[in-house]
C-alpha cells in the first residue's frame, strides 16, 4: 500500500477552503494513523531495548563480573555504533522509495540481537550483540522519521514528531520499570528480562510489517532517476541550511555527556541503593513523554530553533544542579526533569528541522546526516568525559562540561538563525511557513 502526500488529503484539495483556513492561521491538528502506528511500534520496541539498557551496567559488572572498563567500551558502542549506517540507510530509503522496508530491516536486526542475549556469557559476545542492536537502530531511525515527515501536516510537523516521541517514551519509561520489577521479584533474573525484551521486539516488528503502510514522499523515485546503486555523494549534504544545522548539532553534541554519567554523579552524591538505579531512566523518560507534545506545539508556533536552543539551556541547568553540593530527592528529581525536558525539546525538533532544510528526494538522507553527527559527537563526548572524570573528579568534570556547553549554546545562537529552507526543500502543501519556524 502506497500513500503519497496528495493521497492523504483525500483527493483534490478545496483551494478556497485552504486559503480561508490559512488566512485564519488555524489549521486543525489531525494525527495521521501512520504516525500513530509508528509510535506504537517505537513504544513496544523501546520497552524491549530500554529494559535491557537499564540492567546492562549491573549485568556486565555484577552478574558477569567484568570490569568497568569493559562496560565503558560496551557503553561507547551503545552510544555510537548506530552512526555507522545512519546515512547509508537514509540514502537507501530515498533511493529505493520504500522507507518502510529499510526501517523494517533495522527493527528486524535489533529483534535478532535480542535472541543473542539469551545465550551470551562474555565480553565479546555482549559487545557483538550490542553492536548488532545499535546498527539496527541506525538503520531504522531515519527511514522511520521520513515516514513521519511525509505523513504529518506541515503546519504541525514538530507536534507530530512530539506525538511519536511521546508514545516512544512511554515504552522507554516502561522498559526500565519492568526490568526493576522483574529483578525485585526474581533476584538475578536477568534471563527473564531478556525473554521479556525479545517478546516486545517481536511484537514491534509484527506491527510494523503487517499494519504500517509503505508511505512514500512524492517524487522520491523520480528525484534520482537511473542512478547507480551506490551513487551516493557527500555533495548531497552541502545544502547551506542543512550545513548550518549539522555544524550546530555537532558542536552541541561534543559537549553533551551521556545520561549514565549524570546518573552516576547523582548516585555518588546521594548514595542511594544501587537497585534503585534503573528508576532514574524511568524518571527522565516520563518527563520526556509528558513534554514531547507541548514542546512540539511550541516549536511549530514560535519556531523550532528557539525550542531547540532552549532544550540545551535545560541541559545546562541540569549539569550545574548535578554538580552542586545539594543532595536529596528534590535535587535528583529536578535533574531528571531538566534532562527529560532537554530530550523533549531537541530529539523530535532536530528531525523536524532537518526535514525542513533538506531538498526533495533526499529527506531520509538529510535526517540521517543530522542524527549521525549527533551520535558520533556524543560518543566522543562520553569518552572524553570519562577521562576528565578520572583526572579531576565527578563534580569538577560536570562543571567543565557545563561551561563548555554554555559556550556552545552561545555559538549556536549565531549559527542557526541563518539556516533557512531553500526553494527546493520538501514541498509543503498549504500556506508557506513563517521564516521564524525554520
Amino acid at each position: 500500500m502506497y500513500i503519497s502526500l496528495s493521497d492523504r488529503s483525500g483527493g483534490k484539495r478545496d483551494n478556497s477552503k485552504s486559503a480561508t483556513t490559512a488566512l485564519k492561521g488555524a489549521v486543525p491538528f489531525r494525527l495521521s494513523p501512520v504516525i500513530l502506528w509508528l509510535g506504537i511500534v517505537s513504544m513496544v520496541t523501546d520497552v524491549s531495548s530500554e529494559s535491557v539498557t537499564a540492567i546492562l551496567p549491573l549485568y556486565v559488572t555484577g552478574f558477569l563480573g567484568l570490569s568497568t572498563i569493559a562496560f565503558g567500551f560496551i557503553d561507547g558502542i551503545n552510544q555510537g555504533a548506530s552512526a555507522i549506517v545512519r546515512i547509508a540507510a537514509g540514502w537507501a530509503a530515498d533511493r529505493s522509495g520504500h522507507p518502510k522496508r529499510i526501517a523494517l530491516a533495522g527493527y528486524g536486526l535489533s529483534m535478532l540481537a535480542r535472541i543473542g542475549f539469551l545465550f551470551a556469557g562474555g565480553f565479546w559476545a555482549i559487545a557483538a550483540i550490542v553492536t548488532g542492536d545499535r546498527i539496527g537502530k541506525g538503520i531504522r531511525t531515519a527511514p522511520r522519521d521520513a515516514l513521519i515527515t511525509v505523513s504529518a501536516q506541515p503546519e504541525h510537523l514538530a507536534r507530530s514528531f512530539g506525538m511519536h516521541r511521546m508514545l516512544d517514551n512511554i515504552g522507554a519509561a516502561a522498559g526500565p520499570l519492568i526490568a526493576f520489577l522483574v529483578l525485585l521479584l526474581i533476584p538475578n533474573g536477568f534471563s527473564t528480562v531478556f525473554v521479556v525484551s525479545l517478546a516486545f521486539a517481536v511484537i514491534g516488528v509484527t506491527i510494523l510489517g503487517l499494519v504500517v503502510p509503505d508511505v512514500r514522499a512524492d517524487g522520491i523515485r523520480e528525484a534520482q532517476p537511473k542512478r547507480r546503486l551506490f551513487a551516493f555523494s557527500w555533495s548531497q549534504l552541502k545544502e547551506p541550511g542543512l550545513g548550518r544545522l549539522l555544524i550546530a548539532a555537532g558542536l552541541l553534541g561534543l559537549v553533551t555527556i551521556g545520561d549514565g554519567f549524570i546518573y552516576l554523579v547523582l548516585q555518588d552524591r546521594d548514595s542511594f541503593a544501587v537497585q534503585w538505579f534503573p528508576l532514574l531512566f524511568v524518571g527522565t523518560n516520563v518527563v520526556f513523554l509528558l513534554l514531547a507534545v507541548p514542546l512540539g506545539r511550541l516549536a511549530d508556533r514560535f519556531g523550532k530553533v528557539p525550542v531547540f536552543v532552549g532544550g540545551h539551556l535545560a541541559l545546562l541547568a541540569c549539569y550545574f544542579l548535578a554538580a552542586a553540593p545539594l543532595g536529596g530527592v528534590w535535587a535528583t528529581a529536578s535533574c531528571l526533569v531538566l534532562l527529560g525536558a532537554f530530550y523533549a525539546a531537541t530529539d523530535g525538533v532536530l528531525a523536524a528541522l532537518a526535514s525542513q532544510l533538506t531538498p526533495a528526494g533526499k529527506l531520509a538522507t538529510g535526517i540521517a546526516s543530522a542524527q549521525t553527527v549527533v551520535a558520533l559527537t556524543r560518543m566522543a563526548a562520553s569518552a572524553g568525559f570519562g577521562v576528565l572524570w578520572y583526572a579531576v573528579g565527578a563534580s569538577s568534570a560536570v562543571l567543565i562540561a557545563g561551561t563548555a556547553l554554555g559556550a556552545a549554546v552561545v555559538a549556536v545562537i549565531f549559527i542557526l538563525p541563518g539556516a533557512r529552507p531553500k526553494s527546493g526543500a520538501r514541498p509543503k502543501p498549504g500556506a508557506r511557513p513563517k521564516q521564524g519556524n525554520a
